[in-house]
């Protein structure tokens, strides 16, 4: 029987930010314009913090690392867009990047524009897409009735919060939902699962476009447990929490490190793997990812 790979699909999407987002993409660069990022823009930390809080910009920061991460010509220019600000003065943590993408955004039109221009200059093919092009903060909802804004508040969280939104509510990005209605496929994770995955699917548009679609849905865990409040989500709530958004029974497959636990009801859906590289088993390594993804594309294939 034929063996269909992800190199046989026409649009890839992945959803997410930092460094797990990061991750996915470079091992996925090889698509070239068929691959699609969506990027988280609710960071309110470091660098990016300060600029948002100075410029009521959207979060630069887990664009910027995403960009990184599909540089394939290393180059001056790639150097200089991951530069970080050493010293004392107001330059210092800053990330060079988060500082170009800010100007450019200031002369373009659109947020998108600036960052079209970045990976034109940093030879990127593939496309990069915020989440939203308008600021917007992440805010959780606690049981005791108290709303906890932003972030870094968030990560510093005793428990799970009940439920999550974003203040203000924005619009999503129309090419991202474009790119939803046209995948084959849509990955989401690995990465912060309360600050990185779930802020893009709180989007009214981005929810429904991944509902509505017919592409394969595959969730991409973590291989350690997250520091924080999410450490207390397991597998089962994980699953929960994001078909809260997509709709009930819309995940196809749950890619997870061996011994990861009791999927429950997505028990069927779970495909476990030895992902982790061997000088640093907490990293998705690049190859064992794409053929994970490749073996779970078969499977679904000849579940149909």
């Amino acid at each position: 029987m034929w063996q269909k790979n992800i190199n046989d699909f026409d649009r890839v999407v992945a959803i997410g930010g930092g460094h797990g987002m990061g991750r996915v993409l470079s091992s996925l660069s090889f698509l070239g314009q068929r691959l699609t990022g969506i990027v988280t823009t609710t960071d309110d930390g470091g660098s990016t913090g300060r600029l948002r809080k100075s410029q009521e910009c959207i979060a630069w920061g887990d664009l910027r690392n995403c960009l990184n991460q599909l540089v394939t010509d290393p180059s001056i220019g790639s150097l200089l867009f991951e530069y970080r600000f050493a010293g004392k003065g107001e330059l210092a943590g800053h990330n060079l990047g988060n500082l170009m993408l800010l100007a450019l955004d200031n002369l373009c039109v659109r947020p998108l524009d600036a960052i079209k221009l970045i990976s034109d200059m940093l030879k990127i093919e593939s496309q990069l897409l915020p989440m939203s092009e308008f600021p917007t903060d992440l805010c959780a909802h606690m049981e005791c009735g108290t709303q906890i804004l932003g972030e870094v508040s968030i990560d510093q969280l005793a428990t799970p919060p009940l439920s999550l939104g974003l203040i203000p509510e924005v619009q999503a990005t129309r090419e991202a939902v474009l790119a939803l209605q046209q995948a084959d496929m849509i990955i989401l994770g690995p990465g912060s699962f309360l600050t990185s995955i779930m802020p893009p699917l709180l989007l009214a548009e981005i929810a429904q476009a991944i509902n509505e679609s017919s592409a394969m849905l595959v969730f991409v865990c973590n291989l350690v447990a997250e520091n924080g409040p999410a450490s207390q989500l397991d597998l089962m709530s994980q699953c929960r929490w994001l078909e809260s958004r997509v709709g009930q029974g819309r995940l196809d497959a749950i890619l997870a490190p061996r011994g990861a636990g009791d999927a429950g009801a997505w028990q069927g859906r779970l495909i476990d793997a030895d992902l982790g590289e061997l000088e640093l088993p907490h990293r998705h390594d690049r190859l064992k990812l794409k053929l994970a993804l490749d073996r779970i594309i078969q499977q679904l294939l000849n579940q149909r």
